[in-house]
């Protein structure tokens, strides 16, 4: 990944310290959910490393590097497009929480590297907590993923991680964001979501839940018709909840200790480069 990392050449100023030496560093730390100031010397000083992991989130470049690897994937044939939704809470702590928020700020999900007013910390059940969107391919790899707050609906940020899956062309054309389906569960089924992936031609492989099942018999021929499910195609969505264990071997992903939003969504998106760099 090193020719997709900035450069210091050319720039007024200190130049960056070793690439390698600060990445792995930020590695340590999200996976080991240590506090930056207890980073081993090995990774040199922790203020560097914690510098440039805020700015590598600010600028977006674990993100383009993301791209970058969907592109050469999808260019080799390697993405299957039958794609998974869900969502993961993880609790916030302490350590994490004590920046002043804005709970009733409406998000930009289209503005990821700019941060929230809420900070994406909400209160659910069990406490301050963070809550992590996610779309992966077939083979539980990470396509798109956006941050929002505990409580945060999951139906109703369905459209948002449709929408952030976006694989550029390797070559000329328009990038692809259609997958041949979606599945997700009960959460999901909402008519509103339905007619969503109905006008963009994507099968829609999700469970209706019993109230809507008993509303829609109750309202007879008004209720329409039931929805199709292909419950064998369904048993592949286990692949989603795979992938979040994936993610959550990494201690500050399982548990959120970063402030920002940024730069807890930037640690999710370094390990999400990783996983597409060791396929």
């Amino acid at each position: 990944m090193e020719p997709l990392l900035p450069s210091s050449d050319g720039q007024r100023g200190r130049p960056f310290r070793n690439h390698r030496q600060v990445v792995e560093g930020i590695a340590y730390r999200y996976r080991c959910g240590i506090a930056w100031r207890d980073l081993p010397e090995q990774f040199g000083p922790w203020q560097t490393v914690w510098k440039r992991h805020r700015r590598f989130a600010a600028d977006g470049v674990w993100d383009r590097i993301h791209a970058v690897l969907l592109t050469q994937a999808d260019a080799a044939g390697e993405i299957d497009w039958t794609v998974s939704v869900d969502s993961t809470i993880n609790r916030a702590h302490q350590h994490g929480t004590n920046l002043p928020r804005n709970t009733g700020g409406l998000p930009n999900y289209k503005k990821l590297w700019i941060e929230p007013d809420d900070h994406a910390v909400g209160r659910s059940r069990g406490g301050l907590s963070t809550k992590i969107h996610h779309a992966c391919d077939g083979k539980g790899r990470p396509l798109a993923f956006i941050i929002g707050p505990g409580q945060g609906s999951d139906s109703r940020m369905f459209p948002h991680v449709i929408d952030a899956i976006n694989v550029p062309h390797a070559g000329t054309g328009r990038a692809r964001t259609r997958p041949d389906s979606v599945m997700g569960d009960k959460a999901y089924s909402s008519r509103a979501n339905r007619s969503l992936l109905r006008a963009r031609k994507i099968k829609t492989v999700i469970p209706e839940p019993r109230d809507q099942i008993a509303n829609r018999k109750r309202k007879g021929a008004r209720g329409g018709r039931p929805v199709d499910f292909d419950s064998e195609a369904y048993k592949g969505r286990s692949v989603v909840e795979q992938s979040f264990n994936i993610f959550k071997q990494w201690r500050s992903i399982a548990a959120r200790y970063d402030k920002l939003a940024i730069t807890y969504r930037s640690g999710v998106a370094l390990h999400a480069v990783l996983i597409w760099l060791r396929q």
